[in-house]
């Protein structure tokens, strides 16, 4: 069947990922946090931040300014923000096969990071809908939100290629029939997505 579509992961692929473990312990240190406690608080509030059901500011009221610090609220959002970082081989290679291939983002994120990375990057410009966790209420790799991304987007399985840093995502992407491509870098993914014929 003839590829219709192009989902993407967004973090380690299109942008640096934006809060994984990473992207935690380089902003935990800046701020002298101990990455043990932080690690523990995090592990309960991250799933329902990325689920929706948790504002950042809540997220940051449970994981670190549970008791009083040297330093405020917006001052370690903007840490946080500010570890977002593109992949500019990738943001091209997307900018221009946008203007030929229909477009979604697939991703696990909170409201306020997605948002902030979206305006940022202004991913809008050509991807054609956001399907994340924080909107569609499950994340990868369960299999539930690749059914409902192609769902929502009028699309068989079949028509569609799953882009993503994560084995495990991709492994979930091909258990419900669409085809996927393990990212490494631009170049890579550019001659697997020319071998299935998108150019």
């Amino acid at each position: 069947m003839t590829i219709k579509a192009l989902f993407w992961d967004i973090g380690g692929v299109l942008l640096t990922n934006g809060w994984d473990r990473e992207q935690r312990a380089d902003v935990t240190a800046r701020f002298g946090l101990d990455n043990n406690e932080f690690t523990e608080r995090h592990k309960l509030a991250a799933p329902e931040l990325e689920l929706g059901r948790m504002t950042l500011d809540e997220y940051l009221a449970q994981v670190v300014f549970y008791q009083p610090r040297s330093f405020g609220k917006e001052e370690f959002r903007a840490a946080m923000e500010a570890e977002s970082q593109p992949d500019e081989a990738a943001l091209a290679l997307a900018r221009d096969l946008g203007q030929r291939w229909r477009m979604y983002s697939l991703n696990n994120e909170g409201h306020d990071l997605n948002a902030y990375r979206i305006a940022t990057y202004h991913l809008n410009e050509f991807l054609l809908a956001f399907f994340t966790s924080c909107y569609l209420g499950v994340m990868k790799p369960n299999p539930a939100v690749y059914r409902l991304g192609l769902r929502l987007a009028q699309l068989s399985p079949e028509q569609t290629v799953m882009i993503d840093d994560r084995v495990q995502n991709v492994e979930a992407a091909r258990s419900v029939g669409m085809q996927a491509i393990e990212f490494k870098n631009a170049a890579q993914l550019k001659a697997d997505l020319q071998a299935l014929g998108i150019n």
